[in-house]
Formats: C-alpha cells, sequence, structure tokens
C-alpha cells in the first residue's frame, strides 16, 4: 500500500496539503536524477566496448605453383559388363552389391544339373568311340596280311582302312564334346574376371537367364585401383601444360573443398582439339586405395605449370561481397581495414592471392561476422590465445 493510500481522504485540506507536498518531492527527485544523466553525458557517456579479440596471421610473398583449374569426372581403369556363358535358372548371388570382388570370386551360380548331365553324355559318347576305334582297328589289322595272301580284296581292306579312320576322327570329336560340356559346366558359376567394385545384380534368383543378348548381362564391374579422371584443357592452357613438361603435377579437390592426398600423373592426352568445345581430352591416374574416389564423381582437377609470387592465405579468411573477394587485415593503430584481392584459386586449404596484400599484413583469421571497418581489435598470433594481445 502506497503513502497516499494510507492517508485518510475525510482529512479534507490536510489530506489535499499532504498529497501535494508529495507530488511535489516525486518531482524534484525526478529532475535531480535527469540532471545527472546530463552530466553523465556531458563527460563522455558510457564506457567504450573494448576490442574484439582476433588471430591473425601475418603474410610474406613466396613462391607457388601456377595453376590451371578444370572440372573432371572420375572413373573406373576398368570397365567391365560381365554376362552368363550358359543359359539356365539363376540359383545364387553370393556377393554383396557395390561391395569390392577379387578377381576369380565367384559372383553367381546357374543351375548345374542340365550341364552334368551333358558332361556324363559326352563321357558316354568318348568311350563308344573309343571301342569302335579298336574294334576298326583290329579289323584293318586282320585283313592286311589275307590281302598279301589273296584271301580277300583289295577293296575289303580299303574299307577296313577308311572305317579305321573314321573312327579315329570320332575319338577325336568325343573327346571335343567332353571337353565342350565340361566348359559349360564351368560356366555356371560366374566368377570375377576383375578386382574391383560390383555393380547391381540385373536378375534376382530364380529367374531364367538366355546365354546370348542383352539379357545375358548379369552386372558390372570397376577397378577402382588405380582410377581414372577425364577432364579437359584448352588449347591454350594445354600449351601451358607443354612447356611445364615433366614438371607437371595433377592434383584434385575434392567436394569437401580438401586436396585429394595423391599426386595423380597423366596417362592420356587427346592428339586432336574438339571442334564444338575447343578443348583437349586428358586423362590422370590416381591411386585409390581407400576408395576415396568413386566411378561417376565430379572433382576439379588442378595442374601445376609453373611458380609465381604470391600470398597463401587460410580459406576461412576470405569474404565473398558483391564488389568481389574482401580480407580484413589489422591496421597500425590495432583498427579493422578491409582489403579487396584477387585470388588464382586454391593451394591445399589457403586461397592464392595475386594482388590486394602487401608484405607483413597481418590477416584476422576468425570472428570475421562482428567485424566492422575502423573497429579496435585485439590481434593474436593464429594458434594463440585471441585475447592475449600479439607480440611485435
Amino acid at each position: 500500500m502506497t503513502v497516499l493510500q494510507q492517508m485518510d481522504p475525510s482529512d479534507g485540506l490536510g489530506y489535499r496539503a499532504r498529497r501535494a507536498g508529495i507530488v511535489m518531492g516525486a518531482l524534484v527527485l525526478m529532475a535531480g536524477l535527469a540532471a545527472c544523466g546530463k552530466k553523465e553525458q556531458a563527460a563522455g557517456g558510457p564506457p567504450a566496448m573494448p576490442p574484439l579479440p582476433v588471430s591473425v596471421v601475418e603474410v610474406q610473398v613466396q613462391k607457388v605453383p601456377t595453376l590451371i583449374e578444370a572440372v573432371g569426372q572420375v572413373e573406373g581403369s576398368k570397365d567391365v559388363q560381365i554376362h552368363a556363358r550358359v543359359s539356365g535358372i539363376l540359383e545364387k548371388r553370393h556377393y554383396q552389391e557395390g561391395a569390392t570382388a577379387k578377381a576369380g570370386d565367384v559372383l553367381f551360380s546357374i543351375e548345374r544339373t542340365p550341364f552334368e548331365i551333358a558332361l556324363e553324355q559326352a563321357r558316354a559318347g568318348a568311350v563308344q568311340a573309343k571301342a569302335n576305334l579298336e574294334q576298326a582297328k583290329r579289323e584293318a589289322g586282320r585283313l592286311q596280311p589275307l590281302v598279301t595272301e589273296k584271301a580277300v580284296s583289295q577293296k575289303e581292306l580299303d574299307d577296313a582302312t577308311s572305317t579305321f579312320k573314321t573312327a579315329e576322327a570320332a575319338v577325336t570329336a568325343s573327346q571335343a564334346a567332353v571337353r565342350n560340356a565340361e566348359l559349360n559346366l564351368s560356366y555356371t558359376k560366374v566368377t570375377a574376371p576383375i578386382s574391383g567394385v560390383t555393380g547391381r545384380a540385373q536378375y534376382s534368383e530364380g529367374n531364367l537367364i538366355a546365354a546370348s543378348g542383352d539379357a545375358s548381362l548379369l552386372t558390372t564391374m570397376q577397378a577402382v585401383d588405380p582410377i581414372w579422371v577425364r577432364f579437359s584443357f584448352s588449347e591454350s592452357e594445354l600449351s601451358k601444360l607443354r612447356q611445364a613438361g615433366g614438371k607437371t603435377r595433377v592434383n584434385l579437390i575434392l567436394p569437401d573443398g580438401g586436396t585429394y592426398d595423391v599426386i595423380g600423373k597423366l596417362n592420356f592426352t587427346a592428339s586432336t582439339i574438339d571442334p564444338k568445345t575447343g578443348t583437349v581430352a586428358m586423362r590422370a591416374e590416381f591411386a585409390n586405395p581407400k576408395l576415396s574416389l568413386l566411378p561417376g564423381q565430379f572433382i576439379r582437377v588442378q595442374a601445376a605449370v609453373g611458380e609465381r609470387e604470391a600470398y597463401l592465405v587460410p580459406q576461412a579468411a576470405v569474404s565473398q561481397t558483391e564488389q568481389g573477394k574482401v580480407l580484413f587485415t589489422v591496421s597500425a593503430n590495432n583498427t579493422v581495414e578491409p582489403k579487396p584481392v584477387e585470388t588464382a584459386g586454391w593451394l591445399g586449404h589457403d586461397w592464392i592471392v595475386t594482388k590486394g596484400l602487401t608484405p607483413g599484413d597481418k590477416v584476422i583469421t576468425n570472428n570475421l561476422m562482428k567485424l566492422r571497418p575502423g573497429a579496435p581489435v585485439a590481434p593474436a598470433a593464429s594458434g594463440s590465445d585471441p585475447a592475449q594481445p600479439a607480440t611485435k
């Protein structure tokens, strides 16, 4: 309950006088507070915000490679279609789709029974042909001395000799039939012809597989270690590449912005220029033991064709604006000084800055969203505590 509420309104003039006195006192107090505020503003206002702690790197001119860049596509160094070589019911798929397999691993099984029966028939035919040959040989041998004694005619001997030679041919044919039946039986196990990554199976168990046409395709495989990357360079870029000669290195920039840790080598350069695009098709080979690169993947390709003097700046320090790329640096009086810069691609995790910086510039690498031109900052060397000023 307030003081005014504690007063008795029935007190008449005394009540009104006391009320007026309280109101006057409140007005005097408010005026005093306002006067104090004006004195504080006249003295300079509230204390300024402290300098923003930032991390910096001091840049210097250095030799960096001159790079040309293109978009490439990854492909397997071997791309194989696996077809069924005999017709039959697909009994089982032995591999996990998309997994790696070694050369010789069984991928599919086709029903064996019809081919086992065919092999037994071929072997029986071979035994019969051999028996016929032995009989024909004995007959020809029996008639040979009888012709000398003129007990039989020469025609009978000639017929026996022809029968013997026919039997020899029949034996050869039966042996070939056995080998063919054995081969067809072996084809009921479809094996991997190369080591690599398996594709999606075209048929599931229980399907009737044909041994001819598109219906015979069971799956595909690609060798991914080593792996190839196809790309194209313009005619002028190719000229720079040739001038670099044996010093050419091919690097890959991964989709996350990182650099692939294996240096590639060129293994193909087209001998003609594509008249539609004005570019030359090229291909590089990379080791891929961890399967980091996958066929079909799009990736950036960089080739070093020389050296130039430039600055290397952490990627996180570069800001993209409507006017272009900007770096925030620390001025001599420890304030933010933005500098427009020109870049020439990436080298590892750094931007290559070709224009806009001077040796000794301190580039700010963090708190970029809080920076304002001219704002005070407390710089610290990158990797140290940014709350502590950098030593001069």
